[in-house]
């Protein structure tokens, strides 16, 4: 599935290029202007090299698959939490989702839940489901890259639940060692 997403989101991306591309050859829109390094140390081309192509490409499959999640993270929180009074506070949101949604979805509460009390919080879970079957084979760095796009759907989930929820903010999923993984939650400030 994953293959197929990227797949698909590298098409979409070539589309949109040429699309942009037929707009500025017909006048209706402005080129862009080049990226200009801001100091020495930075090495910045016109040509798009590998990395960078494979760096948008990761970054389509990204929004795809934290899209797919926040969708379903919406529904199933708004399905769980139906017969629940309202919630209190932000805090008590969070511990909704790392207690009965974490349940829901993967069948055991998350591992570790702390807080700054500033709207962070971060979520331990080891071992994580979804990591919990991937193979070692290769260096640890690129084990650990490969593993991240088994995360962006679960930090779609908490996301998409969130929001569900009336709490806007970011979800960012951390994998260090496996099956080991963090999300760290940043809130947006309210009032």
């Amino acid at each position: 599935m994953v293959r197929t997403l990227r797949d698909s989101a590298s098409v979409a991306r070539k589309r949109e290029t040429e699309l942009e591309e037929e707009m500025i050859e017909n006048g209706l829109l402005e080129r862009k202007a080049p990226v200009v390094a801001s100091s020495k140390g930075d090495s910045i081309s016109s040509i798009p090299t590998a990395k960078g192509a494979l760096d948008e490409n990761e970054e389509a499959l990204r929004v795809r698959l934290e899209s797919i999640g926040m969708h379903v993270g919406a529904n199933l929180v708004e399905r769980i939490s139906r017969d629940r009074p309202r919630f209190t506070d932000t805090l008590d949101i969070v511990k909704f989702i790392c207690k009965d949604l974490w349940t829901t979805v993967w069948e055991k509460q998350v591992e570790n839940l702390r807080t700054n009390h500033r709207g962070v919080y971060v979520l331990t879970d080891s071992p994580f489901k979804p990591l919990a079957r991937i193979s070692a084979y290769g260096t640890a760095p690129e084990i650990i890259q490969k593993a991240k796009v088994y995360a962006y759907v679960p930090a779609g989930i908490i996301r998409g639940a969130l929001a569900r929820l009336g709490l806007q903010g970011t979800v960012t999923p951390d994998i260090s060692d496996l099956p080991r993984c963090t999300f760290q939650i940043k809130l947006a400030k309210t009032g």
